[in-house]
């Protein structure tokens, strides 16, 4: 008997517990104190953090000619510009929106020279895609950040190259 009632005793426990972990789980997080630092990215910082790698990679991944590597990593690129003009919807006096048009068609193109697998079309268009960045900071009263096709990976622990069967 008192073994059933230990057992008992035990398994509500658990799910008194369990209930309460669930709870927790589900509560939004706390607000951090008013006195916090915040980090709250400029368009700079993301441009800096998560487009420039990305377009770095392009690059890398495209002297070895890695098609697979190349079609997820311009996905991605795409991906991060979407992501930007949510997180920046205008830039100054212009909307990322219309900023961000310049770099829409010479994606399509990367992408139409990945899928391809051709290897003049791709060079040519990363030229574009990296002509329409420099663009962009000319618009924007950057030029002097000058973007161009890679010489050296800042990756040094990846491997760009088609990976071995």
């Amino acid at each position: 008997m008192f073994k059933a009632l230990a057992l008992k005793a035990a398994l509500a426990a658990t799910v008194i517990i369990g209930w309460a972990v669930a709870a927790a789980a589900q509560a939004p997080p706390a607000a951090p104190p008013s006195n916090s630092p915040v980090f709250r990215p400029t368009l700079g910082d993301l441009m800096t953090a998560f487009v420039q790698p990305r377009h770095l990679k392009i690059g890398l991944a495209g002297q070895t000619r890695n098609w697979e590597y190349l079609a997820y990593e311009r996905h991605e690129l795409e991906e991060t510009f979407e992501a930007i003009e949510k997180l920046v919807p205008r830039y100054r006096n212009a909307s990322m929106e219309d900023l961000l048009k310049m770099v829409e068609e010479p994606l399509k193109v990367l992408e139409t020279a990945i899928k391809a697998r051709d290897a003049a079309a791709f060079d040519a268009a990363y030229a574009k895609l990296t002509d329409a960045c420099n663009a962009c900071h000319v618009a924007t009263e950057h030029r002097m950040v000058v973007i161009q096709v890679p010489r050296a990976s800042m990756f040094p622990n990846q491997n760009f190259a088609v990976p071995k069967p």
